[in-house]
């Protein structure tokens, strides 16, 4: 099964991996601006978007999906690009097949097992998958009792689907994210060091990537750099997508 993918631009491949909850969409300012320089492929990670279902979601077949679908476009080495949960997949493939990856760009997530962090959004995707759902006003009024921050919600219901009849339904695998997210979504990759050149850019605000954090990253990616995105937080690439996409754009020239 492949990644659904789109492919765009020529030159120098750039994989770009989302993060939980989301879908390709949410890099698409990025590969624009890439896609005039290089190949671009923006993904959707396994069960979401609009990517196969899989019982198995963690990291390690994560990174084999990226394989594969490199292996389908006949692509022998690329760089990537992840932000969070997307940061994790991209670095266990730099880990995984080190010969594949010609750089890493992490966008603030660090390679530490954390502790859930997303309660909230689980428990209310969850419950917002068991509603005969009208409309979009109908999906946001219910995650509104759980859920204040107007801009998340309406990252969320970016995975309501149109299905027949006009109703609607959340598209991504709840059953699958919910039996994993709490052991192989929250581990850390794994394995022998990634000697290419990698960059971590970490949100100012943000506590993805921390000072304790460092000997981890220097411990698995010796030839890394960290930059910070001044008053970003987690979703640095939206926050300050010029920035972001300079920081990018240096460093894969």
């Amino acid at each position: 099964m492949i990644l659904n993918h789109i492919d765009d631009g020529e030159g120098h491949v750039i994989v770009l991996l989302h993060g939980m909850f989301g879908s390709h969409t949410n890099l698409n300012n990025i590969a624009r601006f890439l896609s005039s320089n290089y190949r671009v492929l923006n993904c959707d990670l396994r069960n979401q978007g609009d990517s196969f279902h899989n019982d198995t979601m963690d990291l390690t077949s994560m990174a084999n999906d990226v394989v594969r679908l490199l292996d389908k476009l006949d692509i022998k080495q690329a760089s990537v690009l992840g932000h969070s949960l997307g940061g994790k997949v991209a670095m266990q493939f730099a880990l995984m097949f080190p010969n594949r990856c010609s750089k890493l760009i992490i966008a603030d997530i660090s390679p530490v097992a954390y502790a859930p962090r997303h309660d909230v959004v689980l428990d209310s995707l969850l419950n917002l998958s068991d509603l005969d759902i009208e409309s979009r006003s109908q999906a946001d009024n219910f995650l509104k009792k759980t859920i204040d921050n107007e801009v998340m919600r309406a990252f969320l219901l970016k995975n309501l689907s149109r299905i027949d009849g006009g109703k609607y339904k959340i598209k991504i695998n709840m059953k699958a994210i919910k039996e994993n997210y709490y052991t192989n979504l929250v581990a850390a990759p794994s394995g022998e060091p990634y000697t290419g050149p990698t960059l971590f850019i970490k949100g100012e605000t943000s506590a993805y990537i921390q000072e304790k954090h460092k000997t981890s990253i220097q411990g698995l990616f010796p030839n890394s750099s960290i930059e910070i995105m001044g008053k970003c937080g987690h979703w640095l690439h939206a926050e300050n997508p010029n920035l972001f996409n300079r920081l990018v754009s240096d460093f894969l020239n």
